[in-house]
Order: C-alpha cells, then structure tokens, then sequence
C-alpha cells in the first residue's frame, strides 16, 4: 500500500432509513468539514440507498463538497454484503485519506466489514478526533479499560484511516442552501443481485421504539445517590411534567435500576439537552464526558462538594425526594395558571 496515493478526500458514510439522514451523518459532516481542512482537502459524503430524491442536495447543504450517490433497488434495505461491496469498490477507486461511519447498529456492522476488506485498521466508538499536525495522521480518541481512561489511537501505516463515532458527540453545520458542491451519480451497476447473500424479506418495527434521549430536550438523569429502585419513579414523574426524558449514569445502570439504552457517559451515549437535572450523580469524567455540553446544568445532591455540583449552573444540596415533589407542584401550578 503507498498511503501517498490516499489524497481522495475525508469521506462521510451519510447514513439514511426510509429517506431520512440520519442525524450522526449530518454531526460526522460538521466535524469532517475542521478535518478536512486541517488536511486540505476536500469532505465528501457516500450515499447508498433507493428513491434517494433530494438527499445528496441536503448533504451539499450540510457542508458536503462532493457527493457519491449509489441508487438502487439492491440498495434499498440495508444488507452487510451490498453496502461493503460498493463503499470498498468506492474507497479502492478514489483512494480517500479517511472514512468516518457514524456509531449505530448499521455502523457498527458495516465499519468492521470494511476496515477488515481493505486491510486497514478501524477505532470503534469515537469520541473525539484531530489531526496531527506533523504528519497528517488522524488521532481517534475512545473510551478504554471500561471508561476508566480515554485512548487515542493512530493508524499510520494504512489507509484509509477508518473511525466509527457515537451520535451526539459533534454538533451540525446550519442547513445553506446556498453552498455549492458537485453530486456524481454512480452507475448503479456497481451493484448486482449475486453481491448480496443476505435476503431482506421483511421488515418488522418493534411496536415500541427505544427513545432517543440525544435528541431530548430536557433530561432528568438519575444516579447512585437515589438510593433505590422506587426512586426512578420520582425522576420519571419529574422528567414527565417536563415534557422531557429519564437518563442515566452507569451507577444506576448497573444497579439495575433504569434501562441501559438511557445511559450517559464514556460507555453510554453523548447528550446536549438545553437542561440536564442531575441527581443524586458525583459527577465522575466517565459520566460528565457525555453531558458536560448541555446549555443548562441543574444538579440535586446531598454532597455540597460534589464534582457535578461545581459545574451546575444550578445546584441544590439537600434530599432529592423531598426537593424534587415540590419542584413538581411548584411545575403543574405554573402550567395551570399558564
């Protein structure tokens, strides 16, 4: 492999569901654009999909220079095979210097694939990415040891250099219309039947969908000082008047005492509410990692010296099962003389 021949740009897998960006995709333009031009070069966003319509002309709009739109039938469901087979067939064509895929189920399935089919190395669930100036090598940083540290690794010798990167992380460059980039329609003969050995038959949607809590406005975020199980049903009280969502620090996770997929943190998900209510959590890096960019911080814990409540906008030291039933009355009362 001559890395010298890897000028083709920092790619964007733009990932998207029933004609809808995903939101990571948009957050991985915003932060490709910095990378780029830390490299000089140009951001370049892959689209793979059917009935693709105005979706590479919003990924121009979202900061994109260039567009590679694959649209076909084959591509209508994701598939491990068809995406792997024509993203590599891309990448060993145009030669790019980076490829970013955003941290979901599809991303985690489809990175591996790839790094594992080009021969070149992949940093799972980023966190955080740079450039080094000296030698043009991407720095991918992720959680390691549980959280307990953070590691940053470089992968010198191959390319393209490959990093998966959780939602929420980046923010979004505003939507302009008025941004110009070029859109190259791939003949959709990069693709045939026999490339795919996996079949989509159906597809079934769970009857309950998992909430987002990166794209919540307001969370109630619980911690090991609740103290007990009961006391979830306090903070989903809280979180319900809101009009917000419940979270949560490991501690609570592994207590047992709220769901996983609510997890915020280094080994859970990065959030920027416009109000975080923290209580009962320290405010340990492993969970403040995840949330330290909320516009609005309130934090609710017996321990005035707390870590989490020197970086509260707003913090209450006392009992939370007492401060938060009043926060409540004092919440429906506004409404009902609103």
């Amino acid at each position: 492999m001559n890395i010298a021949d890897y000028k083709g740009g920092v790619w964007v897998f733009a990932e998207q569901r029933n004609g809808e960006l995903q939101k990571v995709s948009l957050e991985l333009l915003g932060k490709g654009k910095d990378i780029a031009e830390k490299l000089n070069t140009k951001l370049v966003a892959v689209l793979l999909g059917s009935n693709l319509g105005n979706l590479a002309k919003d990924l121009v709009a979202q900061g994109a220079d260039e567009v590679l739109a694959v649209d076909s039938e084959l591509l209508a469901n994701f598939t491990t095979d068809g995406y792997t087979k024509v993203i590599c067939d891309l990448v060993n064509e145009n030669k790019p210097e980076v490829l970013f895929i955003g941290a979901t189920f599809v991303g985690r399935d489809l990175g591996p694939r790839i790094a594992a089919r080009l021969g070149t190395g992949l940093t799972a669930d980023c966190t955080a990415l740079d450039i080094d100036a000296e030698n043009g090598n991407l720095l991918a940083t992720r959680p390691a040891f549980g959280g307990n540290l953070m590691a940053t690794i470089v992968c010198a010798d191959h390319r393209p250099q490959m990093a998966t990167v959780r939602p929420g992380v980046f923010g979004k460059l505003s939507y302009d219309e008025a941004r110009a980039g070029e859109i190259k329609n791939i003949d959709s003969a990069i693709i045939s039947a026999s490339d795919i050995r996996t079949k989509v038959l159906e597809v079934v949607k769970n009857e309950k969908e998992a909430v987002d809590i990166g794209e919540s406005k307001i969370l109630v975020a619980g911690g090991r000082g609740i103290g007990t199980s009961e006391g979830v049903a306090l903070l989903k009280e809280l979180a319900a008047v809101l009009g917000g969502e419940l979270a949560a620090s490991r501690a609570a996770i592994e207590k047992g005492w709220i769901d996983k997929d609510v997890q915020v943190g280094q080994t859970g998900k990065t959030v920027r509410p416009s109000v975080y209510i923290a209580v009962g959590i320290s405010g340990a890096i492993q969970h403040t990692a995840g949330m330290q960019d909320a516009e609005y911080i309130i934090a609710i814990n017996k321990d005035a010296d707390a870590p989490i409540m020197k970086m509260a906008d707003l913090a209450l030291v006392g009992d939370y099962s007492k401060i938060i039933p009043e926060l409540i009355n004092e919440i429906k009362a506004a409404k009902e003389q609103a």
